[in-house]
C-alpha cells in the first residue's frame, strides 16, 4: 500500500509539474524574446503578412482567405478529436472500474479505489473539455477574421470609404484570438494523452509527460530564419 500511494502522489505531480513548468517557461520566453520561439516568430510572421494585405485589394483578400482555410481544418480536427475521445471516455467509464479491479490488480498501476477511478478520468475528461472550448472559440474567430479580411475589400458605394466594421487593428486583434486559442486547445489536447495513460499506472504518465517535453522543445525551440535570430 506504501508504494502504491508513493507512485500515485509523487509521479502524478511530478509529472504536472513537469508540463506546467514547461509551458510557464515557453511563455515568458515568448513573451521577453519572440523569435527565440517558433510560436512567436509565427506571429511574427503572421503580422507582416497579414500588414501586406492591402485594403481594397481583392486578390490579397481572396489568398487570405484560403490560407485561413488551413488553420480552420486543423482546428476543426482538433475539436473533434477532443470531443470524440470524451464521448469514449464517458462510455467506457461505466465498465472501468470492474474491468480495472480485475486486469489491474498490482501495485505497480497504482490505487485502483473508486474515488482515484473518478479522478483519473475526470481529469482527461476535464482537458478534453477545455481542449473542445477553445477549439470552438477558435473557430469562431478565424471565422469571423475570414469575413473582415474579406470584407476589408469592399468600398462604400460613392465614396469609396472603407467599411466602418471592418478596420485593420480590429481584424488583425479577431485574427490573433483565433490563432491563440486554436494553439492553447491543441497543447491542452496534447496534454491530456499522458493523463489518459493513467488508467494503466502512474508510471506511463511519468514516462509519456517527459517524451511529451521532450517533443514539444523540438517543436518549440526549433532554429528559426536568420532575419528573426
Amino acid at each position: 500500500m506504501g508504494f502504491t500511494l508513493y507512485l500515485d502522489t509523487i509521479l502524478i505531480p511530478s509529472s504536472i509539474f513537469l508540463t506546467l513548468g514547461y509551458h510557464v517557461y515557453l511563455w515568458q520566453c515568448f513573451k521577453h524574446k519572440p523569435s527565440a520561439t517558433k510560436i512567436g516568430v509565427d506571429k511574427l510572421i503572421r503580422t507582416t503578412w497579414f500588414s501586406d494585405i492591402r485594403q481594397g485589394d481583392d486578390k490579397k483578400g481572396m489568398l487570405a482567405v484560403q490560407s485561413l482555410r488551413n488553420a480552420l481544418m486543423a482546428t476543426i480536427l482538433t475539436a473533434s478529436i477532443a470531443i470524440m475521445i470524451n464521448l469514449a471516455l464517458a462510455a467506457l467509464t461505466n465498465n472501468a472500474f470492474n474491468a480495472g479491479a480485475r486486469l489491474f490488480n498490482s501495485e505497480i498501476f497504482g490505487s485502483q479505489s473508486g474515488k482515484m477511478y473518478s479522478l483519473k478520468y475526470g481529469s482527461a475528461s476535464l482537458l478534453l473539455l477545455v481542449s473542445f472550448l477553445c477549439s470552438s472559440m477558435a473557430l469562431a474567430f478565424l471565422i469571423d477574421a475570414n469575413f473582415l479580411i474579406n470584407a476589408s475589400s469592399a468600398r462604400a458605394d460613392g465614396d469609396h470609404k472603407e467599411l466602418s466594421f471592418s478596420s485593420r487593428a480590429y481584424t488583425q486583434e479577431i485574427f490573433e484570438r483565433g490563432f491563440g486559442l486554436a494553439l492553447i486547445g491543441n497543447r491542452v489536447l496534447c496534454v491530456t494523452f499522458p493523463m489518459l495513460l493513467w488508467m494503466f499506472g502512474p508510471l506511463p504518465v511519468a514516462l509519456s509527460s517527459a517524451a511529451l517535453v521532450w517533443g514539444l522543445y523540438g517543436l518549440d525551440f526549433a532554429a528559426v530564419p536568420a532575419k528573426f535570430s
